[in-house]
C-alpha cells in the first residue's frame, strides 16, 4: 500500500547525502590544485563517492515512481486527502505500516545491495591496469 515511501524517504537521504558530498570533493580538490600546481597529480581511476551515491540515489527514485505508479494504477493512491486510502481506516493504517515495514524495507535494503555489488565490482574493472595494444604480426 505505501511500501514505495520507504525507497522515497531513503533517495531523499541519499540525494541530499550526495550533493553534500560533491560540494566536498569539490573543495577538496581546489584545495589539491592550489596546492600541487607545479607537480602532477596522479590521480586513481575510480568513480568519485558522489557519483556512487547518485547512481544509488536513481536506482532508488526510479524504484520508488514505478511503485507509486503501481499503487495509483490500483486505486491505493489517490490525488485527495489522506493520498493513501489505507490511512481511512485505522486497521487499514497497521496493515499499511506492517507493510511498510516488511517489504519497504526489505526492497530499500535490497536494492541498495546490489548498489554496493555494482560499485565493488565497478572499482575493481576500473582499478585494471591498461593493457598495451597487441602488435598484429606482419
Amino acid at each position: 500500500m505505501a511500501c514505495f515511501l520507504v525507497s522515497t524517504a531513503e533517495a531523499i537521504v541519499v540525494t541530499v547525502a550526495a550533493k553534500i558530498v560533491k560540494n566536498k570533493e569539490m573543495s577538496e580538490e581546489s584545495l589539491k590544485l592550489e596546492k600541487n600546481a607545479e607537480t602532477e597529480i596522479k590521480q586513481e581511476k575510480k568513480l568519485p563517492w558522489s557519483k556512487k551515491l547518485m547512481i544509488l540515489a536513481y536506482l532508488l527514485w526510479g524504484g520508488a515512481f514505478l511503485l507509486c505508479y503501481e499503487h495509483i494504477w490500483h486505486g491505493e493512491v489517490v490525488p485527495w486527502f489522506p493520498f493513501l486510502t489505507a490511512m481511512n481506516d485505522p486497521g487499514d493504517t497497521a496493515e499499511m505500516l506492517h507493510e511498510m515495514g516488511t517489504i519497504g524495507v526489505t526492497m530499500a535494503v535490497i536494492v541498495t545491495v546490489v548498489w554496493a555489488v555494482m560499485m565493488i565490482v565497478a572499482d575493481k574493472i576500473m582499478s585494471r591496469p591498461e593493457k598495451e595494444p597487441e602488435k598484429a604480426a606482419a
